[in-house]
């Protein structure tokens, strides 16, 4: 026998044998095309994509953010819609013995079929899907094609069909065409899609999350849950729940490896069969990394494979997974004046700085990974720790939370509920039941996940006390309101929290936000002494800022006021005819129907009101930084009574007017910069309590700190007029008041409308470690003249600088580099005279000093 026989004998033989499987994984998202039902438009699609983005792409509509342009669309909506495309199935695929298609988001009552057969009816846009079509597919092309109802017809369908309506405050049905009908409720979709106080009505349509195709033959894993029951500093007692996918009895191997350096952490024997398929694998880390926040410590990940090998030692599959080691808890304990309401980070407790998050995005699929990327370090470089997804809009893409983790932003995160009262046939619990399920089960290994939350001020509008809430009680009869407040307690006393529970990582949940306790009828209010707020007495309330220092909590969930963006963003939706804050063009894009004349009221208590739209529009943003910038002092001041405070909103979903700090280009607006310096780990405050002028020191430290406290009164030519100086101590990890002094001895023989008060804490004379400035005046009273201010840019290591300096004081100097794209490290700050000022600047193109421009308060 030749050795050419010989070898084809062998290879005949190892043929035989079964060769490891492989999970195959595609894309289905080329060669899709649109149309809508009627005939009337068609075009190519782009999935994941929405409607109203594929109309646009195919010059069917104009830019819908675009002046008034959303009015003219409403038609969309109404419409259904047909996706259709064909992809190829090749011989690899078809013979394998299981073959499914992942539907990741259908947005959202979908008829989905394949090959001209109904595989799935969809009708929640936060859920995912997979269907079996190993019966089904084809060899070679298959069609598929996803049938897309209007879910406003849904909406009132089922409006219709019950027997009555239910209450959604931000429901602009009024701005959909339809009247007052609001049918958000009925239908497990984002919120904001239907409009809110800061966000357009575009209700979309489409396939918004990747469509995957998946084929193996033996085993497929299928989940992999890291329970983290014991986490110390000296051992992380871990476990590795391992889901897997069979349909006949497997026995084999389960490793976990390290994903870097394919180290082996355990090796374990498994017999699995259809009905017991969950591998659980203990594991213990000696010493391990601990995952921090910013400010505490590094945000640690550690990096796992799960590779799980046949009798033969192949690998028949594998899935790579990412967790940091940490125990987050919410503290809520009893004391002397309520219950405190803070999160206990590794044992630390820790003041939660952060803001309120929406979708970046009225259509989510146009959101890229370096939007996601910009929202998440705008956050850190403003030295948050938190950041809130509401919950009206989305639980969000994976690549938001891998961002968290990676930067050591804990993550409040709602379920997807807010400002409405919902139906409770047992359909449609059970599909929020499974929508629970579903999301928490993907989010439950991101370390950033600090708290589940029911539900966005639904209790407190609702009320289960006699107090009226919002009014919403008396619409209904008694035996209506008893169905509906039933169903209430069935969702977010019963079903939520079971899924928490039986699903999470030991994650904490609170039933609703604002609540002053865990039980529906504690009613929030103003006065609370437990649980969390949500303070609007400043904006809807007409309270001066002033008040800020009058209403702290156990915990600062929202607050917030408006400012419009810069005139470089404004420009990109209007045009010259537009620019008057009551023009039809800027009233459109205020959705607080208060909001353009509240600015400018507020705005006159404090400052001179310009005339000059671009001038106003500046005023807003340093009117808005003031305002945010006394709550966030109140409340650091307030530890540890006050244990967290997130403003109203960190960013925007379309080009508003709002209470955003970043715009919808993600521009800072001057709330962010001075966010920035309110979030430092080292924070002065000064403020005014009768006649008293008190300065603390807050620190996040966990070490107390030694040093000096330095006052200087200074006028506005910069001439030193009063300087002292004394020793403090900053305790660790809480607020300490440092001096307490009658007003008229800091400002007695200067005039207070010609005089800035500094003060600066040093540690070892070095570099202040914090410094505030404070003003014994409202701006508008103070003696202000036009400056002389001095430029300059130069570079060094590679890095572009602007050096500035003014003969005067200026107040809150914005500046701008006329059309370029400049980030600049600080802006609308106040520049003392004589005093040179260093400032980083980041652009994608050459930066011309001839274009820069100034604002600031006269």
């Amino acid at each position: 026998m030749n050795k050419l026989v010989i070898l084809v004998i062998l290879l005949s033989i190892i043929s035989c044998k079964e060769k490891p499987t492989k999970i195959i994984s595609k894309e289905i998202h080329t060669n899709w095309s649109f149309k809508s039902l009627d005939g009337t438009h068609s075009g190519t699609a782009t999935v994941p994509g929405t409607i109203h983005t594929d109309l646009l792409e195919n010059h069917l509509i104009e830019d819908p953010f675009y002046r008034v342009n959303e009015k003219k669309q409403q038609w969309i909506d109404k419409k259904d819609w047909e996706y259709t495309t064909t992809f190829n199935v090749l011989p690899n695929v078809y013979e394998k013995q299981h073959v499914l298609l992942n539907f990741k988001g259908l947005d959202t009552y979908a008829d989905v079929y394949l090959n001209d057969s109904l595989i799935l009816q969809a009708n929640n846009m936060f859920r995912s899907w997979e269907v079996n079509i190993k019966p089904l597919i084809r060899l070679g092309d298959n069609s598929l094609k996803v049938l897309l109802h209007s879910p406003i017809k849904k909406g009132l369908e089922l409006l219709e069909a019950s027997t009555h309506g239910y209450p959604a405050n931000m429901d602009q049905s009024e701005n959909g065409e339809i009247g007052d009908k609001k049918v958000s409720m009925f239908t497990r979709k984002a919120g904001y899609h239907y409009g809110w106080d800061w966000g357009p009505r575009l209700v979309t349509s489409g396939i918004w999350r990747p469509i995957i195709l998946k084929a193996w033959n033996t085993i497929r894993v299928t989940d992999i849950f890291i329970k983290q029951p014991s986490i110390t500093k000296a051992e992380a007692k871990i476990e590795f729940d391992v889901t897997v996918a069979i349909d006949k009895p497997f026995l084999g191997q389960i490793n976990i490896l390290n994903s870097e350096t394919k180290a082996v952490y355990k090796s374990i024997p498994i017999e699995l069969n259809p009905e017991q398929n969950i591998a659980s694998i203990p594991l213990s880390i000696k010493n391990p990394k601990l995952w921090w926040t910013k400010g505490l410590g590094e945000p640690n990940m550690y990096n796992f494979t799960v590779q799980v090998l046949d009798e033969d030692d192949n690998e028949v599959s594998r899935k790579d997974i990412a967790s940091g080691l940490r125990s987050i808890k919410l503290i809520r304990d009893k004391d002397e004046v309520g219950e405190s309401f803070l999160f206990e980070l590794n044992g630390v407790p820790t003041f939660i700085k952060g803001a309120n998050y929406i979708p970046n995005d009225s259509f989510l699929t146009r959101v890229t990974k370096e939007d996601y990327k910009k929202v998440v370090e705008d956050a850190v470089n403003a030295n948050m720790n938190m950041l809130r997804v509401w919950g009206g809009g989305i639980y969000e893409d994976d690549y938001f939370y891998e961002l968290c983790d990676k930067n050591g932003v804990m993550v409040w995160q709602d379920f997807m509920f807010a400002c409405a009262m919902y139906p409770g046939d047992e359909a449609f619990l059970e599909n929020i039941k499974q929508e629970a399920i579903d999301n928490v089960i993907r989010l439950r290994n991101h370390p950033s996940i600090a708290l589940w939350c029911g539900n966005n001020e639904i209790s407190w509008a609702w009320s289960f006390t006699d107090n009226p809430g919002w009014g919403w009680k008396k619409l209904y009869t008694e035996a209506q309101q008893e169905s509906i407040g039933k169903t209430y307690l069935d969702i977010f006393h019963d079903i939520l929290p079971e899924v928490v529970t039986t699903y999470s990582n030991g994650t904490d949940y609170w039933p609703s936000s604002p609540q002053a306790g865990f039980e529906p009828e504690k009613y929030p209010s103003y006065k609370n002494t437990s649980g969390d707020m949500h303070y609007w007495g400043v904006w809807h309330g007409q309270h001066p800022f002033e008040e800020f220092e009058n209403y702290k909590a156990r915990f600062m969930s929202e607050y917030g006021f408006q400012s419009f963006p810069d005139f470089e963003t404004v420009k990109k939706y209007t045009i010259p005819e537009d620019y008057d804050i009551e023009s039809e063009v800027m009233a459109s894009h205020q959705r607080s129907g208060i909001g353009n004349l509240r600015i400018k009221e507020y705005m006159g208590w404090d400052y001179n009101v310009p005339s000059k739209f671009e001038d106003f529009l500046y005023m807003s943003q340093v009117l808005q930084a003031q305002g945010i910038k006394t709550a966030i002092e109140a409340h650091r001041r307030a530890m540890p009574y006050c244990m967290g405070t997130m403003y109203w909103q960190i960013n925007d979903c379309w080009p508003v007017a709002s209470w955003s700090s970043t715009d919808y280009y993600k521009k800072w607006k001057a709330l962010h910069y001075a966010v920035k310096k309110a979030y430092e780990p080292i924070l002065l405050t000064i403020h005014k309590e009768g006649e008293d002028l008190v300065i603390h020191g807050v620190s996040d430290k966990l070490k107390a700190l030694k040093g000096e406290l330095k006052l200087s009164i200074l006028d506005f030519s910069g001439k030193e007029l009063h300087i002292e100086k004394h020793a403090v101590v900053l305790n660790k990890n809480t607020s300490t008041e440092l001096l307490r002094k009658q007003t008229y001895l800091i400002s007695k023989g200067f005039n207070k409308k010609d005089m800035v008060l500094k003060v600066e804490f040093y540690k070892n004379n070095e570099k202040p470690l914090a410094k505030n400035l404070f003003y014994l005046e409202k701006p508008k009273n103070l003696n202000l003249e036009k400056p002389t201010i001095q430029t300059a840019i130069n570079t060094k290591d590679g890095k572009t600088y602007l050096k500035l300096s003014s003969d005067r004081l200026v107040k809150n100097l914005y500046i701008n580099f006329k059309n370029q794209e400049v980030f600049i490290s600080d802006n609308y700050f106040d520049v003392l005279p004589n005093e040179e000022i260093v400032l980083g600047l980041t652009s994608k193109e050459n930066i011309d000093l001839n274009t820069i421009e100034f604002q600031y308060v006269l």
